[in-house]
Order: C-alpha cells, then structure tokens, then sequence
C-alpha cells in the first residue's frame, strides 16, 4: 500500500510575519521585563488612582500589597522582586498625605531615582476624549534635551526599559496605537499619553494618503516628575546626581506661611497708615489758641 505523505506544519504567525516551523531556531535575546508597582500606606486616593492608570499602561506590570512606612524598604523591595522575578520597580510614597515621590529602581544591582511628582491629574478626573486599545505596545518619544546632559540620557535609559511593553507578552496586544511622551521643560519632566487616531472607515483598508492624515488625541494620565536624586544602588547607595535647583515642598510652604503671617501683614499695615498720615497732614486750626487761655 502506498503510503500517504504527511503534510507540513502551517507557518506560525507572529508579529514580523510568517515563520516556518521547520526552520531552525536562531537562539538570541528576550526581553523578560517585568515592572513591580506598589505604593506606600500613606498613599490619597488621587495619587492610588494615578498608579492604576500606570499599571493599565504597562501590561507587563505586577502590583503588592502597600509597604509600612517604617519598613525596610531596600530590603522588603528587593525581596518581593525576587519573588514575584521582576527587573524594575516604581514604589510611589506618600508623605503629609499630600506630597508624591516616585522611586524608579532596577533589581538588583540599580540603579534608583528619586524624583517628586507634581500637576498630577488621572483618567477619571481629565475625561479627556481620547481612547485606546488597552494592553497595546507604546511608542516612547522623547524630547532632544536627553541627549545633552548625562543624567538625562541615564534617565531616558530606564523610562525604555521600564515602560517599554516586551516583545511577545502574553498580555500584550501586537498594535502600536497610543504614544508615550516624555518632555524636558523648566528642568522638569512632562509625561502624557496620546492615542494614535487615523480618519477611515471600518470597511475601507487603510490607504497611505489617510496615514498622512495621523492625529494625536490626549488620553491621560498627565503628571510632572522634578528629579532629586540619582542613586548606585537599588532604593539607596552612592548618589551619582543631585538637583541643585530641587527645592522641600516643606520649604515651599514655610515660605508661603511666611509670606502671608498676619504679624507681618499688621506691621506692614501700621507702617502703611503712618506713612499717609505723615504725606496727608493735616492743616492748623485758627481756634486751637482759644482755649489755652
């Protein structure tokens, strides 16, 4: 009986196209990383709610349980990492109930940067009308002012690997339809996320003259992030950079309390009614004689 020849194997179809299953494979790199996201105790539910809009940006991002504020955070970070196998780390904690400091770390060796996190503003607050794909990879853009200064370009470094969506994630989807802004403006550095929109129709195919026609529509979360510092090693080590133009919020508000101390606004009151008094004197009356005698 003759025998019947098997037939080969479809090609598999990934993301560069067609493979042939037959061909053999080339071994090289991998992009395994994975974010840990987790916040402090202390945390408001404005700054809980802008962590949540990052972890639905990042598909490859794994959230924990909040951390004490007097725990060891070097330690405890660097453990829950190890178990939960992630690469990098964005720990939000919340001082004051009302001051917002991100620390961006990479396991295990770092390095970690500080920054303060102002002009925050989520999803749910901006209702912007914007929209995309959930889960879709991101095209980071980044200003030219990374590539002047060294701590800018390290800076840029670890916003490609933390927020960049590995190749092949299983939570991710294979489009490109929303964008990552990163722009350096008065020493500070402007997130906002853009949703890809191009004018067709649903039943029409996407003709080149209509990709011309791209617009960026904001989608949200926005925020502001003022480095203070660079760090060796993870959430702590040698400072490699220091902010000379990073001022305490504290100090901020000492100054403000300052500024407006109604001691001062008395004073300034008592010498402002002196000095018209002395510009608006008053001119001698002709009978204040008579009654001396």
């Amino acid at each position: 009986a003759a025998q019947v020849p098997e037939e080969a194997p479809a090609p598999k179809r990934t993301l560069t196209g067609l493979k042939d299953p037959q061909e053999p494979q080339q071994p090289g790199f991998r992009n395994k990383e994975k974010t840990l996201v987790v916040c402090s105790r202390s945390i408001i539910y404005r700054y809980r709610h802008l962590m949540m809009d990052l972890i639905g940006l990042m598909p490859h991002s794994k959230k924990d349980v909040k951390l004490q504020a007097k725990d060891n955070k070097n330690g405890t970070l660097n453990e829950i990492a190890e178990l939960r196998g992630c690469t990098s780390c964005l720990y939000f904690e919340c001082r004051k109930r009302q001051d917002l400091y991100l620390w961006m770390t990479k396991f295990p060796g770092g390095p970690s940067i500080k920054f303060l996190v102002n002009a925050v503003h989520t999803m749910a607050e901006l209702k912007l009308t914007g929209n995309h794909l959930k889960g879709s990879r991101p095209i980071l853009t980044f200003s030219s002012s990374f590539d002047k200064q060294p701590h800018l370009r390290l800076i840029k470094e670890m916003f490609i690997q933390i927020f960049g969506t590995p190749k092949d994630h299983r939570k991710s989807k294979p489009f490109f339809d929303h964008v990552l802004s990163f722009t350096v403006l008065d020493k500070h550095i402007w997130f906002r996320n853009y949703q890809i929109s191009v004018p067709h129709h649903d039943s029409d195919k996407l003709d080149r003259a209509s990709a011309e026609k791209m617009t960026l529509i904001e989608v949200g979360p926005r925020f502001c992030l003022n480095p203070i510092k660079i760090f060796s090693a993870s959430m702590g080590g040698k400072p490699l950079y220091e902010n000379p133009f990073y001022t305490a919020p504290n100090m901020v508000r000492s100054l403000i309390k300052r500024k407006d101390a109604k001691y001062k606004m008395k004073v300034k009151a008592r010498n402002s009614r002196k000095a018209h008094v002395e510009a608006n004197a008053l001119e001698p009356s002709e009978f204040a004689h008579m009654w001396r005698e």
